[in-house]
């Protein structure tokens, strides 16, 4: 009998930990759930990702009201997928801000996504029903966003570092702070999803600009928040190790002509020693290695994920 589809067989809860960064800087982790965050304004939040639906969202709003009443003003959203987006409506956010090929993302493949990320992970979607439909952002950009904080809390910038887990993720970065909201470009001891991503425009000048933030606290996209210089660039750099064992696995069955199947059973084998414990990493490698794959082949923009080609892949590579 194969493995459990993706994460359909993980039905266990995850503790919760909310960490308060610096003073009006939240995260909220859960042992490889996605992470999300919050920053205090003068007179106003901004909510960093949102995850998968309202219902789950507001569990987050409650533990983060213990610590303010503020109103959301800005929802910012580092990418499209499913579990980071679903829940926005929860937050009654002014604003909804994300790259303008986010935008386009959720107009070309942001139904396809919703469907494919509740069958890998029922879990994470906490009363399906709750939500109203995709998310759509109410403000794009292309290059940096400024966020004026208020009062002596300075700026939030956001900034788009290049093409990487998708083609539109954007970072959050508190230079008073020295606090970087990462989403999935970097994950701090779990395992990376890139099956929607660009590898290696991500594991070179991506993760390049990423790390000359300097950040002094990072929160990933899954994992541990990384407090310390030392721990932040040790997160970057365990993203940028397994992409570059990723390419170089795959790169080489690829170029000594071999399949796919090859080339999946090639990268665990070189992943698993080190990455093989982290969260989700047996649900993310069969996807991982198919797109990196169609990379090789030359397919520039990655192919739409849907519930059923999900199962294919799943049946190829992983049973």
């Amino acid at each position: 009998m194969g493995k459990p589809f993706a994460s359909s067989a993980d039905l266990d809860a995850k503790p919760q930990t909310l960490e308060v960064l610096a003073d009006g800087v939240y995260a909220l982790t859960a042992e490889g759930d996605p992470n999300v965050g919050a920053i205090e304004g003068e007179d106003f939040l901004v909510c960093f990702e949102a995850l998968a639906t309202p219902a789950a969202a507001r569990s987050w709003l409650a533990l983060l009201r213990e610590h303010t009443d503020k109103p959301v003003r800005y929802l910012v959203l580092s990418h499209y997928h499913a579990v980071r987006v679903l829940g926005a409506s929860a937050f009654g956010a002014d604003v909804v801000v994300a790259h303008e090929n986010t935008r386009a993302l959720v107009a070309e493949r942001g139904q396809a996504d919703w469907d494919s990320e509740y069958a890998r992970m029922p879990r994470l979607f906490a009363d399906p029903a709750s939500i109203p439909g995709l998310t759509w952002p109410t403000l794009t950009f292309t290059d940096r966003l400024t966020i004026d904080l208020g009062g002596d809390r300075g700026d939030l910038v956001l900034q788009y570092c290049g093409r990487g887990h998708t083609e539109g993720d954007i970072v959050a970065w508190l230079p008073q702070r020295r606090v970087l909201f990462a989403g999935d470009l970097v994950e701090a001891e779990a395992a990376l999803y890139t099956g929607d991503a660009f590898h290696h425009d991500w594991a070179t000048t991506t993760l390049d600009r990423v790390a000359a933030f300097g950040a002094e606290a990072l929160v990933g996209g899954r994992g541990a928040v990384a407090r310390g210089r030392a721990a932040c660039d040790a997160a970057v750099a365990q993203t940028r190790g397994f992409l570059d064992t990723l390419r170089a696995e795959v790169g080489a069955v690829h170029r000594r002509g071999g399949t796919r199947k090859k080339a999946f059973a090639a990268a665990r084998a070189a992943l698993a020693p080190d990455y093989g414990h982290w969260p989700i990493f047996e649900h993310c490698l069969p996807f991982d290695v198919a797109r990196l794959w169609e990379e090789y082949e030359g397919v520039e923009r990655p192919t739409v994920w849907t519930a059923e080609r999900d199962r294919r892949v799943w049946a190829e590579l992983q049973d």
